[in-house]
């Protein structure tokens, strides 16, 4: 195997890795510190994007480009409100009323989501790995809503929610900026994004309403949330995804949930049911199932 191939594999990786331990150091706050998601996420987010625009700023990248054209400014706007705002806000929130490791794996059904949108558009019927994909997906969630009884609910009704509002979003994310990320860079579009979506949330939330415990354990949980669980993370996935593909990359990243859930269980104490533990597998594997045929597919265009 090439150098840079073991590079983009340990990047990706350490990236998943980054956003799993991120999570949980969300969930750490919420727990101990009286944090909300209110005040975590327009602080993550106006931090990390603020010094992620200084970088491409020091890189003597054009960063205010975005802002030239209507159209170009409109996509970056609806980005940084549903793409980034929404999605990171909703997903600490599901942190907030679940775990970090329930709240991963009930996002990670937005690449089943994604595959409905693109047959929609398609207009075509599912293909027989995309069906399979969709039931392991919807079959996960089902098991970690109600470990099987439909009577009642396994998760609380707001953590279900908000899952289900961080999968939408996810879709969204990955979707909606592919032009705008095109046509500049994929930091600098993030960078807004993350700037504009903290800026807007602050407006929104009011985080300095919030009494929150601040202490060293504080700082130190919200630096690597900013520095590594967002800035360093992205940084790593997206050179993973320059050297090994964005197929191979998103089949890598499973270890995100994977991370989330151990760091979850061994730190926070979170303790996992076995059928808590089938919900996620069923959800990790249809994205794995996506990742392969979508590996196959870069092959064959090679």
């Amino acid at each position: 195997m090439k150098n840079g191939k073991v590079k983009g594999i340990v990047l990706t990786l350490v990236g998943g890795i980054f956003w799993g331990v991120g999570g949980s150091c969300g969930q750490f706050l919420f727990e101990n510190k009286e944090v909300t998601s209110g005040l975590l996420v327009p602080i993550r987010l106006f931090a990390a994007g603020l010094l992620i625009l200084v970088l491409q700023l020091i890189r003597k990248e054009k960063i205010f480009d975005v802002w030239k054209e209507k159209r170009d400014a409109a996509e970056t706007l609806l980005f940084a409100l549903f793409g980034m705002m929404l999605c990171q806000y909703s997903y600490f929130t599901t942190i907030q009323y679940s775990n970090a490791g329930t709240a991963t794996v009930l996002q990670y059904t937005g690449p089943a989501m994604i595959l409905v949108y693109l047959c929609v558009k398609a207009k075509r019927w599912p293909k027989a790995y995309e069906i399979a994909a969709l039931i392991f997906s919807c079959g996960g969630v089902f098991v970690l809503a109600t470990h099987g009884d439909i009577s009642s609910l396994a998760l609380p009704p707001e953590a279900l929610f908000w899952g289900i509002v961080a999968a939408v979003t996810l879709v969204v994310y990955n979707l909606q900026p592919i032009r705008i990320i095109a046509k500049f860079s994929t930091l600098t579009v993030m960078g807004w994004g993350m700037t504009i979506g903290g800026i807007v949330l602050t407006a929104i939330m009011r985080p300095w309403k919030v009494s929150a415990v601040w202490d060293g354990e504080t700082a130190a949980a919200l630096s690597f949330i900013v520095l590594f669980g967002t800035i360093a993370a992205f940084y790593c996935y997206l050179t993973g995804v320059r050297l090994v593909g964005a197929a191979n990359a998103s089949l890598l990243a499973c270890i995100e949930p994977i991370a989330a859930t151990i760091v979850a269980a061994a730190w926070l104490k979170v303790r996992f049911t076995p059928i808590d533990l089938v919900g996620f597998a069923l959800t990790i594997t249809a994205v794995v199932i996506i990742s392969v045929y979508q590996i196959k597919a870069e092959r064959k265009n090679t």
